[in-house]
């Protein structure tokens, strides 16, 4: 059996006007595409709300208050890296008052694997036809709503 690294995770459920969210498409080299909410790792010593609010400029260009955390989940994958984790994501809800993104803060793994982003509609997510993370975001969403 594989020991699983920790990892815990802020990710963000970037919502539009419009009420649409945010996902970037992955294009990984060793895997199908697949698309997933803005976020990411925890830096050592970083509480979630500042990951999260890092994590929102860098990934896409936005500082504004991410609020409170609204979703928690506990899964397992192998990372872009090829490292197997056990991630603790927390997710905060956002409303930008736009959908103007910035990606040029975007790490230099970023930048190879995330070139595509779009603000997908609920019944989007629903009938996709790429895998989307978190899995049971509809649900989330509607949960929020």
């Amino acid at each position: 059996m594989t020991s699983r690294a920790q990892r815990p995770a802020a990710r963000i459920l970037l919502l539009d006007p419009a009420d649409h969210v945010l996902l970037f498409r992955f294009t990984p080299a060793d895997r199908p595409p697949f698309w997933c909410t803005p976020g990411g790792a925890l830096d050592p010593g970083e509480a979630y709300a500042a990951a999260a609010r890092r994590e929102l400029f860098e990934e896409c260009g936005l500082t504004i208050d991410c609020g409170p955390e609204v979703a928690r989940r506990v899964v397992e994958f192998t990372t872009l890296e090829h490292v197997p984790v056990l991630a603790d994501e927390r997710y905060f809800l956002v409303r930008a008052s736009t959908n103007a993104i910035d990606t040029s803060n975007h790490t230099a793994l970023e930048q190879r694997v995330m070139r595509e982003w779009r603000w997908f509609t609920r019944a989007e997510i629903a009938g996709w036809p790429e895998a989307i993370f978190p899995e049971d975001l509809t649900q989330m969403l509607e949960q929020l709503a």
